[in-house]
Formats: C-alpha cells, sequence, structure tokens
C-alpha cells in the first residue's frame, strides 16, 4: 500500500475497458468515457489522455475514489502506480492485489 501523501498517477489499458463508465461515477475529476465508448484518464487540464499507457496524476483528495474505481471496474484495467519508481499500488497488477 501506498506511503500516506505520495504521488501516485493512474491509467487505463483500452484494450480491457468494458465501458461501464463505473470509475467515471467514482472519480469524475480523473475518468472520462470518451466517444468511442472507453474511458480515459484526464489531466488537470481537462484535457483526456489518450495515447497508450499515459497518465494523471492522483489528486490525494480523491485518492479513494480512485482505488475504489480500480477495485470495481469489471475490466479490471486501471492501474494506480507510484510516481518515484513506477510499481503498481491499487489495480490488477498490485502485488496485494
Amino acid at each position: 500500500m501506498s506511503g500516506t501523501g505520495e504521488a501516485l498517477e493512474v491509467w487505463i489499458d483500452q484494450d480491457l475497458c468494458t465501458g461501464d463508465g463505473i470509475c467515471a461515477q467514482y472519480a469524475p475529476e480523473v475518468f472520462e468515457l470518451d466517444i468511442d465508448g472507453l474511458a480515459y484518464v484526464k489531466g488537470p487540464d481537462d484535457e483526456l489522455r489518450q495515447q497508450p499507457g499515459e497518465t494523471a496524476p492522483v489528486p490525494l483528495t480523491i485518492l479513494q475514489d480512485v482505488v475504489d474505481s480500480a477495485k470495481e471496474c469489471p475490466g479490471d484495467c486501471i492501474h494506480v502506480r507510484r510516481v518515484s519508481d513506477r510499481v503498481e499500488v491499487y489495480g490488477p497488477d498490485a502485488e496485494d492485489a
């Protein structure tokens, strides 16, 4: 589990995204469905990050919402990792998942 206040980033594997939109319901500040029906992360500028593997920072104030999104995602496609060493802390590839 991540240390308190440690910088985290999130990305979505669109190849696994089912387009359910659960992530956007939990954390609309970070996730959004695009016209193609898939979810993408968006940065602080509200621009969608549409290139494969592109990340967005996870604001500490909504960390639990992002974690819940990763846990509830039917496609298991949301990955949250530490910025410092790129180790996944929440999501399908997290060590304690």
